[in-house]
């Protein structure tokens, strides 16, 4: 931030009071609705403060069901998918197949999912899953040996990395014991990616808004599809960055300092 001329201080939930005091808000702490980051973004968009993430980024990241539906609708590629509730629990099998994967609405880094390969195990999940939510997200299980993130900012990608499974686990994060595992990260520059999976990345993005967010999708031969679009992605140093260094922290910060003088430009009259 400093190297472009921004100055920038680290707050914590305790400073919602001196909110007013900045003209740009970075959050980089887990988001959620029912959470201070939620409040945080939702008061530093009232104040017209530029705003990572924005409240509206923020609802839409965390709602499965909303993505589920609205990528869906607008031709993005995206597993067969099947919005459950108690009416139609027993068409899920039938349409999607076994095993296929629940998700909570609110799911978020491998929490609130799960896959399950028999009847007796669907029933049960889906059962425990509908007693905390009305909605379920269901959705065929697609194999693969890595999940593909690409960061997009402001409409357009920013990185792009693969995240491989843990060790003996179908999801890049195995937190069932003491310490949570994760699979390796290897990035590749956007231009090294393949076309057709930052084409899908960058429309599924721009759907939810022109924030900052990692897409996550699986190659399956020929074919990508998107599993979910997240707010506040990981930038962490040696792992999303290990292609373009500084330069992609210098890319969010540039972005910052352009939404800044947009927003206190003065508005002329037409």
């Amino acid at each position: 931030a400093g190297k472009i001329g921004l100055q920038a201080e680290l707050i914590t939930k305790d400073d919602y009071a001196r909110l007013a005091e900045f003209d740009a808000l970075f959050i980089r702490a887990t988001t959620s609705v029912d959470h201070y980051t939620y409040r945080f973004a939702s008061r530093a968009q009232a104040y017209g403060m530029a705003v990572i993430d924005d409240p509206q980024s923020i609802v839409r990241a965390a709602n499965k069901v909303f993505q589920a539906e609205v990528l869906g609708r607008h031709g993005v590629p995206i597993p067969r998918t099947l919005i459950v509730h108690r009416d139609n629990v027993d068409r899920v099998a039938e349409e999607l197949g076994l095993p296929c994967v629940l998700k909570q609405p609110d799911s978020a880094f491998s929490q609130g999912v799960c896959k399950v390969a028999t009847l007796e195990e669907l029933a049960r999940e889906v059962e425990r899953l509908l007693d905390e939510s009305e909605l379920v997200v269901a959705q065929s299980f697609v194999p693969t040996e890595y999940d593909w993130r690409v960061g997009v900012f402001g409409g357009q990608p920013l990185y792009t990395c693969r995240y491989f499974m843990a060790r003996g686990h179908w999801q890049i994060i195995k937190s069932d014991g003491p310490q949570a595992d994760f699979g390796k990260v290897e990035a590749l520059a956007v231009e090294d990616a393949p076309g057709h999976v930052v084409r899908a990345a960058v429309r599924a993005a721009r759907l939810i808004g022109d924030g900052l967010y990692g897409v996550d999708l699986k190659q399956h031969g020929r074919r990508c599809y998107v599993i979910e679009v997240n707010d506040n992605p990981n930038l962490d140093a040696g792992y999303e960055d290990r292609v373009l260094k500084g330069e992609l922290y210098e890319r969010v910060m540039t972005s910052f300092v352009e939404r800044i003088e947009r927003l206190k430009a003065p508005r002329t009259r037409r």
